[in-house]
């Protein structure tokens, strides 16, 4: 009959009174009068002398003296907590902070003495202010970042029974043996829940934890005017995952609670002021509450039969049952947007805030003033309310108080900002060297032979440069120098880079203010755009008729005498509203454009890498190889970095006695930054995430234009959709307002999208491509959320 942590219930201490008292008196010099205090596996005493209160501990005698010592060590750590009334450690009149009691026989106890900790067990305070359960929450938070000293303690590394992480396990093995279907039904509940987080859970950071902050062992001291916050018992701590012990403290301070969510806000808040909890932490949090209160039923059930006049033992039992059956009834992804918001509602200013890691000291209206006087006023800035991030892991960015939000919009960071295989290839090339291509170097030759093996034949030429823009402008001059032609023909709304020769070939820009309309040398075909243009996507034949469309544009500008150099097309339009080409569009388009002496470029600048998850490419969704292909953005995943690829005979062309020389173009730095890109996306599977994640998502969002009618057109593919908003799904009139109240709206409740199209009126959704399904969950929760408050 021993526990799961191998310590057998039969031999708890049984001391009597004055054998306390005798202890008490004998090794610590204490007179006093002895008072049973409860113990699940030891036997605690409570003596009352003249001058003080002392609680005597005598450790099952199962109890490894390294446990004793970890609690010591962890009582010194919690003394210096600011906030905690902590109990201190006592010496024997020896010396001693153990003692070791044997009785002649085969038994030896090990006794401790520690200080009183006044206070009300917060189970006795029925209805606790939001005020003092943030003050419970932070006061643990502390603890729990004082704790992480003894993270290398090999005695913290043990199997006990109440560590959370053995929960799913103790759970799944007790159902059979509860008796009633009802209860057996509703563990399953929460353990299947349990099992949908599973893997997220297994993936965040441990500590050295309390792991039994509830609601007995936290006392509440309200003698001054600030309540002080006592927590006792630290004879459950292991090491687990760090979150696992305010997951605990909240299964418990929600329990006979009229409205139990609210309270666990409230600790939520407390704690995240003090330790910031991550967006993965946020995401199983509720669950973890959950099997909490599962745990602790399923040990109650079992200690019964072990202990049956142990009242102790089943504290909790009755109030938790009542507890799951509520918890059921509540969506885990409701109370994560609850928990999120309580965190996001707490936090500090961005006004004030100063960076906590070094990388600064002026404040956000400073920084403000500073880009006024200094920097031209053509910078935009997102959201009304300006964000200043100082930091970014994965799809996450951090501001100045280290809030966390959700990257949805951030295509450049491809495989998620500050991946750790692309920070260590560019700090170990840059330490060793960095230099032009006029010298031999493997990594562009490697780069390029990776690359180019991502592409069909016969694109097998590479040209390194820094940005997209200039991959664009260095593809208009080889179609030009190849075809000896100058026009070009794009797309309505497209844009293709910033530098002087792209802007002539950008409607977004050359159509809009600032810019000087249309060159003669530039033909603009229709948007294929299934849901606002002429032709719709329930038509089959929508993508030949845009052709068609665009081939009569075409037809118009060779009989007025002008030649086709280069059709440039994204291969799915960003600028243009995150539109997808219609089947067959460029499969009719690219042998026209090339029976009238041009040649295909195909920008795939924002959309490539995996980004589509079909296929690593976006014109392969339409079965066409360009002659010419750029890229940019992700592929340095925020280095500069970018690339044109093409044919052997149009490489051939250019080699025209004119050198081509791009100082640093294909340097060694980039081009090591380049090969770890395209590493991580291979090894971590990338495309095919992206492919499975955006199937979700497009679903889900259609689930919620079903609810919203503000939400006219989803779109996209992979990772790369668009929401496009309507006011009215006959007139199909662009909601710019609303997407843009949406969008502020997002931001804050710290999910990061933007808006694009030729109205502004479609989110566009393009993050690292390192997104989750609980990153997607969240953002679908959020959104219909806020949605609804559009309405």
């Amino acid at each position: 009959m021993a526990t799961s942590d191998g310590e057998d219930l039969r031999k708890q201490p049984t001391f009597a009174l004055k054998d306390a008292e005798f202890i008490a008196q004998k090794h610590y010099g204490i007179e006093g009068k002895a008072t049973a205090l409860p113990s699940e596996r030891d036997q605690n005493f409570q003596i009352d002398s003249a001058a003080r209160r002392y609680v005597l501990k005598i450790a099952n005698p199962e109890t490894d003296v390294a446990i004793l010592e970890l609690e010591n060590q962890a009582i010194r750590l919690a003394e210096a907590v600011d906030g905690l009334n902590s109990a201190p450690l006592f010496k024997s009149l020896d010396g001693q902070t153990i003692i070791q009691l044997g009785d002649g026989k085969d038994e030896t106890w090990y006794v401790r003495c520690l200080g009183y900790v006044p206070g009300t067990p917060l189970a006795k305070i029925s209805d606790p202010t939001s005020a003092l359960l943030e003050q419970v929450g932070g006061t643990l938070a502390r603890l729990d970042q004082a704790l992480t000293a003894l993270n290398h303690s090999p005695a913290a590394k043990r199997n006990l029974k109440w560590d959370l992480s053995l929960a799913p396990k103790i759970v799944g093995q007790s159902i059979p043996k509860i008796a009633e279907p009802e209860p057996q039904a509703l563990l399953q509940t929460h353990l299947d829940r349990f099992y949908e987080i599973e893997s997220r859970v297994a993936e965040l950071p441990e500590s050295v934890i309390h792991n039994d902050p509830n609601d007995h062992n936290i006392l509440i001291d309200a003698e001054n005017e600030l309540p002080t916050i006592g927590l006792i018992d630290f004879g459950d701590m292991v090491f687990s995952k760090s979150i696992n012990d305010l997951a605990i403290c909240l299964a418990y301070a929600i329990l006979n609670k009229p409205d139990p969510l609210k309270a666990a806000c409230a600790v939520v808040a407390g704690y995240n002021r003090v330790r910031r909890i991550s967006e993965p932490e946020l995401s199983v949090l509720y669950q973890l509450m959950c099997m909490r209160l599962a745990q602790s039923v399923c040990i109650a059930n079992e200690q019964k039969l072990l202990q049956p006049e142990n009242e102790y033992l089943a504290v909790t039992e009755r109030p938790a049952w009542t507890m799951l059956e509520h918890l059921a009834t509540i969506e885990p992804a409701s109370a994560r947007m609850q928990f999120s918001d309580a965190c996001y509602a707490h936090s500090q200013d961005p006004d004030d805030a100063i960076p906590a890691d070094g990388s600064g000291s002026l404040n956000l209206k400073q920084i403000l003033d500073l880009r006024i006087r200094l920097l031209s006023p053509s910078l935009s800035l997102s959201y009304d309310r300006p964000l200043h991030i100082v930091r970014g892991r994965g799809q996450y960015l951090f501001d100045t108080s280290d809030l966390t939000y959700l990257d949805c919009v951030n295509n450049v960071c491809h495989v998620g900002h500050c991946h750790p295989k692309v920070i260590e290839a560019a700090t170990q090339q840059m330490g060793r060297l960095n230099t032009n291509t006029r010298y031999l170097h493997e990594n562009i030759v490697q780069l390029a032979e990776k690359l180019t093996a991502t592409l069909p034949e016969p694109l097998e030429v590479c040209f390194f440069v820094n940005s997209g823009s200039e991959a664009n402008d260095l593809a208009l001059r080889l179609a030009r120098n190849y075809t000896r032609n100058q026009d070009v023909v794009v797309i309505d709304h497209a844009y293709h880079g910033h530098v002087s020769s792209l802007i002539e070939i950008s409607p977004y820009k050359f159509n809009h203010a600032g810019g000087s309309g249309k060159p003669d040398h530039v033909h603009v075909v229709p948007i294929p755009d299934g849901f606002r243009g002429a032709f719709k996507t329930d038509d089959p034949e929508c993508g030949i008729k845009y052709a068609q469309a665009a081939r009569s544009v075409i037809e118009s500008a060779l009989a007025e005498g002008r030649r086709i150099g280069a059709f440039f097309a994204e291969s799915l339009l960003g600028c243009g509203g995150q539109v997808p080409l219609p089947s067959g569009y460029l499969s009719e388009l690219y042998p026209f454009i090339r029976e009238r002496g041009g040649v295909c470029v195909a920008d795939e600048v924002q959309v490539g890498f995996g980004r589509v998850g079909t296929h690593f490419w976006g014109f392969q969704q339409q079965d066409v190889v360009p002659e010419i292909v750029t890229m940019g953005k992700p592929m340095g995943n925020g280095h500069p970095l970018g690339a044109v690829v093409t044919t052997r005979e149009i490489a051939n062309a250019f080699n025209n006695g004119m050198e081509y020389f791009n100082t640093f173009g294909g340097n060694p730095v980039s081009c090591a930054i380049g090969c770890a890109v395209l590493d991580v996306i291979e090894k971590e599977e990338l495309q095919e995430h992206a492919k499975e994640l955006g199937d979700w998502l497009i679903k889900h969002l259609r689930k919620l234009a079903e609810k919203h009618t503000l939400i006219g057109d989803v779109r996209g593919s992979g990772l790369f959709l668009g929401i496009e908003l309507v006011t009215d799904r006959q007139t199909l009139e662009p909601a710019t307002d609303v997407a843009k109240a949406v969008i502020n709206q997002m931001r804050e409740h710290c999910i990061l999208l933007s808006t694009d199209g030729p109205h502004e009126n479609v989110i566009k959704f393009k993050p690292p491509m390192v997104f989750t399904k609980a990153d997607a969950e969240r953002l679908v929760m959020v959104l219909d959320q806020v949605l609804k408050n559009e309405v």
